[in-house]
Formats: C-alpha cells, sequence, structure tokens
C-alpha cells in the first residue's frame, strides 16, 4: 500500500465517523464539511478532524452551533470553518 492509498484510507473512514455522529444535526453539519472537503484532505487536516471528533458530541455540537464557548484546548479555527460552511449552506 503506497501513502495515496493510505491517505484514502483515512479519508473513507473520517468520512464515515462524520456522518455517522449519533445525531442527525451533527451527521448534517460535520459529515457535510467532511463530504464536501474530502478530496483536498491532508494528512495534517484529517488529523485535526479525528481529534476534534474525539470530544464529547454535546460539546461539539454546543460549539458549533454557537451554544457555548470554544475551549482554549480545543481547534476554534476548525470549528469555525464547519460553522461558516453550515453558514454558507444554509444560505444557498
Amino acid at each position: 500500500m503506497n501513502d495515496s492509498d493510505s491517505l484514502e484510507i483515512r479519508r473513507k473512514r473520517v468520512l464515515y465517523r462524520a456522518q455517522h455522529r449519533g445525531t442527525q444535526e451533527m451527521d448534517i453539519l460535520i459529515g457535510g464539511f467532511v463530504a464536501d472537503r474530502l478530496e483536498g484532505l491532508d494528512s495534517a487536516m484529517l488529523d485535526r478532524l479525528e481529534a476534534l471528533m474525539d470530544r464529547e458530541e454535546t460539546d461539539l455540537q454546543a460549539w458549533i452551533m454557537g451554544q457555548r464557548d470554544i475551549p482554549a484546548d480545543a481547534d476554534a479555527a476548525l470549528i469555525a470553518d464547519i460553522r461558516a460552511h453550515q453558514m454558507t449552506k444554509a444560505g444557498a
């Protein structure tokens, strides 16, 4: 298996995980973000997404929805990107 095969497998794994979060809202929020960017995701971004998806589901949803402040140890830039992606989709 070469590096591109390995990256493709990681992308598919992250996509599946993003689209099967446990709640429909999170499937749409995170799953849609990952699906729309899948081909461009590099190893570093996959690492960031995996780390973010390891967070508690209720916290993650509250941060993305802007219901709670994002803690300093969370990836605020990635959360902002997911939020902006959803806003763009909602406005389309």
